[in-house]
């Protein structure tokens, strides 16, 4: 949520800054002249309140004295009326100022690209060897299947498309992938979390998927219940209405959680394998801090999230979204895209986010200043890592010509000593 006395105060700004990310500035005119109306009206509901007050007090005096208040008695009646009349406008003015500015996305930083499409973005570093196979590389889902550790037709049959069963090894290379993510995710200093799976409405619009993102998740039926799409709504709502020790900053949670996603927006894309599934497991790191330490913060996550590829030996380069191609709530997100032999093209497995104080205004999440005041935190989030992904990436990266697949080194102990998934 964006800070209303900014956009009243700087209008031009907001609407340079937002039609970066698509936004009319038609937008922002409706909403200010909403919240004109709604401050007129508050002023004049207090004028009235005010005056019949007053009059109350006379009235009451006149009773005193035994002399005829029935005029004022009468005109207060007609006042208390109008007020009633008026603050039912507020009520709903107010629900229309907030709706509107719960539509409008956060504020992009400046050294964010700027792009109306996902082009444009800014690679800011690239690191590894790009395997140098001398045989045509199979896609991932082939090889899973080849090997009988990925069964996609059965997770088609009992759940439907972009659902799978992970067998044998193919299930044991899942669990060595999260559990070495959050191994090294608390070695970092990050805290465990173990989440729920199930939140309520004011969760997810505490990190911006509601009201906007409805239509890309899956609802319990006649509930005010959603599946989680990330475990970034869990973790960033343990705070939420709270106001958090200034001492205890910054705060580190990692969590692995299985994430649900309807994929409406994305018909046609990545229709076969684990790129794009309604089910995926991912370890989600999300991060509480001062404002003025946000952007090392965010720099610090995206070379951790960096240093997990790295271990695992996966190629990888690093870029930074343009302005409508990041989240909803960031103000600068650096994407990591993993690469594919396959597609012979890199594919994101991690995004990090700063969404700087506008998570936390929707959440009410803040903590008090040297000087008692408070203040709202900054929020960030990132994969550390999608799982399914990154297994994807290590069939495809670790495959070699005979179809077996090579295990990376730091996954053997997570293996059970096993180093090469064969038929």
């Amino acid at each position: 949520m964006l800070d209303l006395k900014l956009i009243r105060q700087e209008p031009d700004f907001i609407k340079e800054k937002l039609a970066t990310r698509g936004v009319d500035p038609a937008d922002i005119d409706s909403l200010l002249a909403l919240d004109a109306k709604r401050r007129e009206l508050i002023v004049k509901s207090e004028t009235m309140k005010a005056q019949r007050n007053t009059v109350s007090d006379e009235i009451s005096q006149l009773k005193r004295n035994k002399q005829d208040a029935n005029d004022k008695i009468t005109e207060m009646r007609q006042v208390s009326g109008e007020i009633k009349d008026i603050d039912a406008q507020l009520d709903t003015l107010k629900a229309q100022v907030h709706d509107a500015a719960a539509h409008l996305p956060n504020i992009p930083n400046d050294n964010v690209p700027v792009g109306l499409t996902e082009d444009g973005s800014v690679e800011l570093r690239q690191w590894g060897e790009k395997p140098n196979m001398d045989f045509t590389p199979k896609a991932h889902y082939e090889l899973g299947e080849n090997l009988g550790i990925l069964d996609f037709e059965a997770g088609a049959k009992v759940s439907g498309s972009r659902y799978l069963y992970y067998l044998g090894l193919g299930a044991r290379l899942e669990r060595a992938v999260y559990n070495f993510f959050l191994d090294e995710n608390t070695k970092a200093g990050f805290k465990e979390v173990l989440p729920p799976y199930i939140v309520n409405d004011d969760s997810m619009y505490g990190t911006g998927q509601f009201p906007k993102f409805k239509e890309d998740v899956y609802q319990l039926r006649d509930e005010d219940m959603t599946l989680i799409p990330t475990a970034e709504v869990p973790l960033v709502n343990y705070y939420r209405d709270e106001v958090i020790p200034e001492e205890d900053l910054p705060v580190w949670f990692t969590a692995l959680t299985p994430a649900f996603r309807s994929e409406a927006g994305s018909a046609g894309r990545d229709t076969r394998g684990l790129i794009r599934l309604h089910q995926f497991n991912k370890v989600e790191m999300v991060k509480f801090c001062k404002p003025e330490n946000s952007w090392d913060e965010l720099e610090a996550l995206t070379k951790h999230a960096e240093s997990l590829l790295q271990k695992l030996g996966l190629a990888y380069h690093v870029i930074t979204l343009t302005t409508s191609d990041m989240s909803f709530t960031a103000a600068m997100t650096h994407d990591l895209e993993v690469w594919f032999p396959e597609q012979n093209t890199y594919r994101e497995i991690s995004s990090c986010s700063n969404t700087t104080d506008f998570q936390a205004r929707r959440a009410h999440i803040q903590y008090r200043d040297d000087n008692g005041k408070l203040q709202y935190v900054h929020a960030l989030n990132g994969s550390g890592l999608a799982v399914g992904r990154t297994v994807a990436a290590i069939l495809e990266n670790y495959q070699n010509a005979d179809g077996s697949v090579t295990i990376p080194d730091v996954l053997v102990p997570y293996m059970g000593g096993v180093t090469k998934i064969t038929k």
